[in-house]
């Protein structure tokens, strides 16, 4: 990492500077082949205490503050902000109306395309991100919402649709998505928190940080394990090396190289969650497999990868192309498992059993799936805390879902349940042509 740059340390960071960059890899020491890829420098947008737009730009590898630049007034008292992507931003009014902001450049100055009220009332929510996966999550009266985002430019319900409520307990003082369905959220009490949504009534909460952050009144993050916390109008950067194992004991802190030490003075601040992804340790090469074939761990896990890259939508009569473009699997749990094992035809939750083994489940290791023969099946991906029963799993989930990423445990911990269903039901199995490597 860079050492501080003393230079470009002052009170007031609302100032111009350079210009973005292309795409950007940030290595970490642990693990050794982690890293955070960045598609260019990190876009922040924030509002100003009288309502004026602001766009930071920061460099992912040094933390540095490439620019800021200051917008007009929106109009309107903002209450809470979501970046959907580069240009397009949703603002919510203290009177619960929904805005979209459209940004015309961010190039040299802050200008507006329009603002355009597309809810009249109803968005009372004290906190909002956006996962840059097609899902806006909301927080009020400790309730977590989410609604299914189907257009860059939403202009109303047609386009922001599917509300459900997640669940209760959501107390938080910060809030911000950090991937698919993967929210990062401060408490009042210091604790750093993660969270990964399955569905309504299911999710699981992993405690990064027991304390030490009680500080932060803004946290923002744009994906790739890569956190931002406003602490006393100074604006500090973190990177958690692997975000997808719930733990914390590898994120990096840069206290003594904030982005800035002070003058961020925004009421409002909110990070394109999109702009950098997670690439997990590269591993050797192997061969591929054929339909039907042997098939390698890891390549069982890239098949099931390329699905939840490109969020196939779940169907139980729709087809898909695998990662090779020469077959077609059918689009639900039991297909998409079919498809990772590269098997010769697309099994039912019935069926899996004939071309697999009953395994103790204590016994898992990736590539193996869950299976429930009253109709689920997950694919699972790894042990986050095997002593605990803690795993993560990839599976299509359902026509409101399509595919997910979750963790849960094997007994589904708080509410009995792995992916809605009950974890007594489910039984281990191993692909009967599976082989380490």
């Amino acid at each position: 990492m860079q050492s501080s740059s003393r230079g470009r340390r002052f009170a007031a960071a609302l100032a111009l500077t350079a210009s973005t960059g292309s795409l950007i890899t940030l290595g970490v020491a642990t693990p050794a082949q982690a890293a955070a890829v960045c598609g260019g420098d990190v876009s922040v947008y924030g509002t100003l205490p009288d309502g004026r737009l602001t766009y930071t730009a920061i460099s992912p590898n040094t933390g540095d503050r490439v620019k800021t630049l200051i917008g007009p007034d929106l109009g309107f008292t903002p209450k809470a902000m979501a970046a959907l992507n580069f240009n397009t931003v949703l603002v919510t009014s203290t009177a619960g109306e929904l805005y979209r902001v459209d940004i015309q450049t961010n190039n040299t100055s802050l200008g507006l395309a329009g603002v355009t009220r597309i809810w009249e009332s109803g968005w009372t929510f004290d906190k909002l991100t956006y996962d840059g996966a097609g899902h806006l999550y909301g927080t009020v009266a400790g309730q977590l919402h989410r609604y299914n985002v189907s257009q860059a430019k939403p202009s109303g319900p047609a386009h922001i649709a599917k509300h459900a409520v997640i669940g209760e307990g959501f107390v938080l003082k910060t809030l911000a998505a950090a991937g698919d369905d993967v929210l990062v959220a401060t408490t009042t009490d210091g604790k750093l928190l993660s969270y990964q949504v399955n569905g309504v009534g299911d999710w699981e909460r992993s405690e990064l940080k027991a304390s030490g952050w009680s500080g932060v009144d803004n946290l923002v993050s744009p994906g790739g394990g890569l956190y931002y916390g406003r602490t006393n109008g100074g604006m500090y950067w973190y990177h958690d090396a692997d975000p997808t194992d719930g733990k914390g004991d590898d994120i990096a802190y840069h206290s003594s190289d904030p982005v800035d030490a002070s003058g961020w003075t925004q009421s409002l601040l909110s990070a394109f969650a999109n702009d950098c992804v997670y690439r997990a340790p590269s591993t050797p090469p192997t061969t591929p497999s054929t339909r039907g074939g042997t098939i390698g761990r890891s390549e069982v896990i890239g098949r099931a990868l390329n699905w939840l890259a490109r969020d196939i939508p779940y169907s139980q009569s729709a087809y898909a192309s695998d990662p090779d473009g020469d077959h077609n699997y059918r689009t639900d749990c039991s297909g998409f498992v079919s498809m990772a094992w590269h098997a010769d035809s697309s099994y039912t939750t019935s069926s899996l059993p004939s071309v697999s083994t009953t395994i103790a489940k204590a016994d898992l290791q990736p590539g193996d799936a869950l299976n429930t023969q009253d109709g689920h099946v997950v694919l699972f991906e790894k042990w986050v805390d095997k002593a605990a029963g803690k795993f993560s799993y990839i599976h299509e989930s359902n026509p409101n879902d399509d595919m997910m990423r979750g963790q849960d445990y094997l007994n589904g911990g708080s509410d009995g349940n792995i992916a809605g269903h009950a974890a007594s039901g489910y039984v281990a199995l191993r692909y009967d042509k599976v082989v380490n490597g």
